[in-house]
């Protein structure tokens, strides 16, 4: 199975799948004269507003909220052990391209933010829902409906893997490494039972919609990031002397991959290919899944919510990536080039400058990670599930969510990951091309929130 899913996933993320991300993200970025470069000052200080608290009418859930639920599914083990994965098998050049392929995420994400807000309807609970399939139904017209309906089968699949195998599977090897760090035995079952109660938990929440999922986000999204992202600036400090290395290594690879990795990795286009995969993993630009959570925002224009979109991807990629990525290389850890590296080996490097205590708090930050990228992940597999099936599939799919958590337990690794890949790789198509067919749209409220702030637009 696992040599199966490899095949497949070489297909769907080959050369046309980066025509169409690099293809589609640079179109968004020149229709709307590179948005995310010209408003991302306005996006910072938007986001930082959003800090304070603020009244919502019904149906509808803070910006801050909303962008933490949306980054509760993006800020997770792909930061961690994506991040390390990235490096072992596309070398350190991988990093160049996740750049890139966040630059341009960057305005991608921004147009799935906006059109979801311009797009969205209420459901029968009340609540603003939104997202790929609403904006393909709303905005191409109902003769492209099975388009959405093919991007809702996919989302509910990914739920099951991307936003749930991946993350639990991340939590019990974090967990084993912390508990051979305090040198205490892993007993028999003790992964099945901590998933058990790990899928009561979720459950719990997902049966609490939106704002029960926004509320958890809240807490767990803002502590985990910024623990991590300290103790990596501590790491750097330490290891201020070997960032150049580091940074040049980064460049070099990118092009040469065999000059950093000794032959190990001798193909470009193998780098480039981990680094765009990789970086739709953890940032999710160009999935669509973000502007689900993005379409319940309580704002006056879309625009405002778009911005929330750039500053998810900065936040996530050019932020909590590089740091991992950093700090791998600057610990001076032996990588795996060519073979799978997972938390192990964010771990590892973390431990190796700042001693064995360090696996016990990176266990806590991932599992805070992974509990809050389930829950993201679960609202948008509720939200493709009542699409496909009506609002009555949301208690089917929240318990079969908890089911999956317990199997999770006893999943392989590997497959799981390159399932969770491929997966990625197939929802990009419906919702690119949905993009791309409605950037006039785009293009119009960009201009028209250029207008309202009083400033000429030359889009």
């Amino acid at each position: 199975m696992p040599d199966i899913l490899q095949l497949l996933n070489q297909i769907v993320w080959g050369a046309p799948a980066l025509i169409l991300i690099l293809g589609v993200g640079l179109w968004l970025s020149m229709r709307t004269n590179f948005v995310q470069i010209r408003l991302f000052p306005r996006a910072l200080r938007s986001f930082f507003a959003q800090l304070r608290p603020g009244k919502t009418s019904d149906g509808t859930v803070p910006p801050f909220r909303a962008l933490c639920t949306a980054l509760a599914a993006t800020v997770g083990t792909g930061n961690i052990a994506g991040v390390a994965g990235a490096i072992s098998i596309g070398g350190p050049g991988a990093i160049f391209w996740m750049w890139l392929c966040a630059l341009l995420g960057m305005g991608i994400k921004f147009a799935e933010a906006t059109l979801a807000v311009r797009y969205r309807v209420r459901n029968q609970a009340g609540e603003y829902v939104g997202g790929p399939m609403y904006m393909i139904q709303q905005g191409l017209g109902s003769r492209w409906t099975w388009l959405g309906g093919l991007y809702s089968f996919f989302g509910v699949v990914a739920a099951f893997g991307v936003g749930n195998a991946t993350q639990i599977n991340a939590v019990l090897s974090a967990g084993h490494e912390a508990m051979s760090a305090l040198h205490i035995p892993v007993w028999k079952g003790m992964d099945l039972v901590f998933s058990a109660c790990l899928a009561v938990l979720i459950a719990i929440l997902l049966l609490g919609g939106a704002a029960r999922i926004g509320k958890a986000a809240e807490l767990l999204v803002p502590f985990a990031s910024l623990g991590y992202v300290l103790l990596g600036a501590v790491v750097l400090v330490l290891c201020r002397e070997r960032l150049p290395w580091a940074f040049r290594a980064i460049i070099q690879g990118a092009f040469t991959p065999q000059a950093i990795t000794g032959g190990v990795i001798g193909s470009a286009f193998q780098t480039l290919r981990i680094g765009v995969s990789r970086g739709v993993f953890t940032h999710e630009a160009g999935m669509g899944t973000a502007s689900i959570a993005h379409a319940a925002s309580d704002v006056s224009h879309p625009v405002q919510q778009g911005m929330m979109g750039i500053v998810e991807v900065f936040l996530d990629t050019i932020v909590i990536c590089t740091m991992t990525a950093l700090v791998i290389l600057c610990s001076g850890v032996a990588v795996p080039y060519g073979a799978t590296a997972g938390a192990e080996l964010t771990t590892t490097a973390f431990a190796s400058v700042l001693g064995n205590w360090v696996p016990i708090f990176l266990a806590l930050a991932l599992c805070c990670f992974a509990l809050a990228t389930v829950l993201g992940w679960g609202l948008y597999g509720v939200r493709c599930a009542e699409y496909l099936f009506g609002i009555k599939a949301k208690g089917f799919f929240v318990a079969l969510q908890a089911a999956v958590v317990v199997l999770a337990a006893v999943l392989e690794t590997k497959t799981v990951w390159i399932l969770a890949d491929t997966v990625n790789g197939l929802m990009l198509i419906p919702n690119l091309i949905a993009l791309a067919a409605l950037s006039p749209e785009l293009v119009a409220l960009t201009r028209s929130y250029d207008k309202k702030k009083g400033k000429r637009s030359r889009v």
